[in-house]
């Protein structure tokens, strides 16, 4: 398939950051967060556009239950090995926080740390409730054209990712059992006033996994990378300049 993709230069003696993009995410939408993150921690970064989203082709088939299953199962390691990637530290937002956590589950070798930003490892009312509040949105509102800037099928991009999220059967999706055997270091950010998503889902972590650091950001939301980068920013360096400090 064709993958958008995007690089920002650091020192190629380290592994490299790989940005996995949110539910409605993209390259661009990441903005100007890679170049800072880049800049700050001294690695390269390197994102992607998941199929669906961004100027990647666009989806063959409809969302499945375990798509973000099969994204770090199959995806992911077929991602790394194009690009050459050997090992990386995976960054993950959201539905790409999940898919990063899956990956390191499945394939250790590849994963030197992970930081999952809002992760998602079970379906809480919170996230319907708000998922059910962007279809509102999407259909009384310009969302539509605000994210048709970012993706050339926008309507395949939002559907896909808020129909399965709303169909009944993906209420008992659950990925806690991945958690229990990642045993890369990694680092957990929430924002406190996170409106998909509660702290429940990092406690959930914490407990499963043996190398945990965990960060709740006060005002923040979904998206802590833009609401308070420069804080992020610093907790991921730290993170990485000693990641074995979480364990």
């Amino acid at each position: 398939m064709r993958l958008e993709t995007a690089a920002w230069p650091g020192d190629d003696d380290r592994a490299p950051i790989v940005l996995l993009h949110e539910g409605l995410g993209s390259v661009a939408m990441w903005k100007a967060f890679p170049a800072r993150l880049a800049a700050r921690t001294g690695r390269r970064v390197v994102a992607y556009s998941r199929r669906g989203y961004g100027r990647s082709a666009p989806r063959a088939e409809p969302y499945a239950h375990a798509y973000m299953q099969r994204e770090g199962e199959a995806v992911v390691p077929a991602v790394l090995a194009e690009l050459g990637i050997a090992r990386a530290v995976l960054f993950g937002h959201s539905d790409g926080a999940s898919i990063a956590l899956v990956a390191a589950a499945e394939h250790p070798m590849l994963v030197e740390a992970l930081v999952l930003e809002a992760p998602h490892v079970f379906v809480e009312d919170l996230s319907v409730r708000s998922i059910a509040a962007a279809r509102a949105a999407w259909e009384e509102t310009d969302l539509r054209a605000r994210l048709g800037r970012y993706h050339d099928d926008v309507d395949g991009a939002f559907r896909g990712w808020n129909e399965i999220w709303l169909s009944p059967a993906f209420r008992d999706w659950n990925i806690e059992a991945y958690a229990a055997r990642v045993r890369a270091p990694m680092l957990v950010i929430q924002g406190e006033a996170d409106e998909y998503g509660t702290r429940a889902q990092v406690e959930s972590i914490a407990v499963r996994a043996p190398r945990v650091r965990t960060c709740m950001l006060a005002g923040a939301g979904h998206s802590p990378h833009r609401d308070d980068e420069g804080a992020v920013l610093e907790r991921v360096a730290a993170f990485l300049d000693a990641p074995n400090d979480a364990a």
